[in-house]
């Protein structure tokens, strides 16, 4: 689609649903709002449209790269999941807390799911939150001290978990608490399948629940099956 100041917000989104983010993160009210020029809206919220375009234009543009993750130094991949997928959490979830709340005031009392889906999300988030934090200040850091320790011929001091295998055991079952409210907000949405003749906050929200959920997977992936085994094998050549 080629976007002109002329087209309405609502026909670039009713396009692209995941353009609903962009004017999202400029004040732009795609919605009930969305009749409106670009143009009126590029001036009502103080944005240069050559900007707005350039966003628009590249929505879909991620780069897609068949990573051989197994073969990373394990600094780098550590690096790789808090500057990749934490940061990822970090900057979506206040996007799909708003459009959750926004679609379970507006049609909760028709689909009643939505309360629901809602209700998890925001349980997900609190938890996911409090999650990484714990990865980035305790488990992460010991893990850094086991490469350096490695790469010096030097042992490391036990530290105050007892052995690495604590937190990475809490970790993996947070992830599995995170992945089971997915599941259930993914059959609830009807595996993230708008109803018919939804608004778009509503194909919006379930958009980006199907985004979360995809990055989430992968992120969990790379700890529970790549990072968390080898961070154990380290830690028990370190000890011998």
């Amino acid at each position: 689609m080629i976007i002109t100041e002329n087209n309405t917000v609502a026909e670039v989104v009713t396009n692209n649903i995941k353009t609903a983010d962009i004017f999202k993160k400029h004040g732009i009210d795609f919605c009930c709002g969305g009749g409106v020029s670009i143009k009126k809206a590029c001036e009502k919220n103080n944005v240069v449209f050559s900007d707005l375009e350039k966003e628009l234009l590249n929505v879909n543009n991620k780069v897609s790269i068949a990573n051989n993750y197994d073969s990373w130094k394990l600094d780098f991949l550590v690096d790789h999941i808090e500057n990749i997928h934490h940061k990822y959490v970090e900057e979506n979830t206040s996007i799909v807390l708003q459009y959750a709340a926004k679609v379970a005031k507006v049609h909760g009392h028709h689909y009643v799911e939505v309360v629901r889906i809602n209700d998890l999300f925001i349980e997900v988030a609190n938890e996911l939150t409090t999650h990484m934090k714990k990865e980035e200040l305790i488990l992460f850091p010991f893990i850094k001290q086991l490469i350096k320790a490695e790469e010096k011929g030097e042992k490391v001091n036990l530290p105050h978990f007892g052995t690495v295998n604590n937190p990475i055991a809490m970790m993996e079952d947070e992830h599995e608490n995170a992945g089971d409210i997915f599941k259930e907000i993914k059959k609830l949405s009807n595996n993230f399948t708008p109803p018919e003749g939804a608004c778009n906050t509503f194909k919006a929200l379930y958009s980006k629940l199907e985004e979360f959920e995809q990055d989430l997977h992968q992120h969990i992936h790379l700890e529970n099956n790549i990072l968390f085994p080898k961070a154990v094998l380290l830690e028990k050549q370190n000890r011998q």
